[in-house]
């Protein structure tokens, strides 16, 4: 008889208008049968939770599939391999796309063989994965930050956004401001990232906060939030100013206006990028062996958000949609 592992997962139970809720997702019980030829079966230990996996939620075109309702939702998990009927060893520490479950069946070739003797697992969903990869390619090649710019990042404490300043600092920028919901998130972005200055949106207009932080202007902007600080920051960005283009959080569950200034992009030929990092991603092995030598000289500081159990999964969702998390949100199973 075919032995079988008994497996929790979370389902999309509705597709939410608006902000979801619990009644978006569902805890489902599951069988998982042993591996069949060039599969591995994986115990999961670690699980991410990001923004983009809203738009999933919703059933429209874009530049990935949408969830489908009643099945499991998936994302970037890390995990223990169980079983192996592949060159992947039985104990190996893998990296994968099929989060939101306990258990996980894969092909060998759908999963990363992970060398953790330097590092943390879970790194290698943050500083170290796409979260942190996304930083790299918006701050080196999107936005391209050179010595002695002023750079403004959006959403700073958050997973890409507090990479993206320690980055930027690195690649030469003279100044670095972020910006947070609420005073101890501004206070982690100069106590534990290295900004220069933490803005708290949430004390005041971010446009009138910008201008006090950087009177003579800004000549980066990394954008993770959209709305009202892309706005400020068309205002104050400098002549042939950059900005990449990350995320846009404000609007993922009720669309905001587009800036009221963006013919400032005209006059002031300013460059504006969009980055999706899942064009790039065979470039992200070199960006991690990087990274990992800045990470274990203490030089570029990852941090995490923890809550535990499959079943506080969609907690952990929401919890980051609302912006609860300092670093990557993480779910450890």
């Amino acid at each position: 008889m075919t032995k079988t592992y008994e497996s929790r997962e979370i389902r999309l139970a509705e597709r939410p208008q608006g902000m979801p809720g619990p009644a978006t997702f569902e805890l489902a019980k599951t069988e998982v049968p042993e591996p069949g030829p060039r599969q591995v079966l994986v115990r999961n230990t670690w699980m991410s939770v990001d923004p983009y996996m809203r738009g999933r939620m919703d059933d429209g075109d874009s530049y990935i599939a949408p969830f489908a309702i009643g099945a499991p939702l998936d994302g970037h998990a890390i995990g223990e391999v169980v079983a192996s009927r592949a060159d992947i060893p039985v104990g190996a520490t893998v990296a994968h796309f099929a989060g939101w479950r306990e258990y996980a069946l894969l092909d060998a070739e759908t999963v990363t063989a992970l060398d953790i003797s330097l590092d943390r697992p879970q790194d290698h969903l943050g500083v170290l994965g796409q979260t942190g990869f996304t930083a790299y390619l918006a701050v080196t090649e999107f936005a391209r930050v050179r010595a002695g710019d002023v750079v403004f990042v959006s959403g700073a404490a958050g997973a890409v956004g507090s990479v993206a300043g320690q980055l930027a600092r690195k690649f030469g920028a003279a100044t670095v401001i972020g910006s947070a919901g609420g005073p101890d998130k501004a206070r982690a972005l100069t106590d534990t990232f290295g900004f220069d200055i933490g803005l708290d949106y949430r004390a005041g207009a971010i446009g009138d906060q910008l201008r006090a932080a950087a009177p003579g202007g800004i000549d980066v902007y990394i954008d993770n939030v959209g709305g009202d600080h892309l706005e400020a920051a068309l205002d104050a960005l400098t002549m042939r100013g950059r900005a990449a283009l990350v995320g846009m959080i404000s609007g993922y569950n009720t669309p905001v206006p587009g800036p009221r200034n963006l013919y400032n992009v005209v006059t002031k030929h300013l460059s504006l990028q969009g980055v999706l990092v899942t064009e790039y991603l065979d470039r992200q092995p070199a960006y991690t062996a990087r990274a990992a030598r800045w990470v274990a000289d203490g030089s570029l500081r990852g941090a995490e958000t923890i809550v535990d159990g499959i079943e506080n999964a969609p907690d952990a969702f929401l919890g980051m949609l609302r912006g609860a998390n300092i670093g990557k949100m993480l779910v450890r199973l």
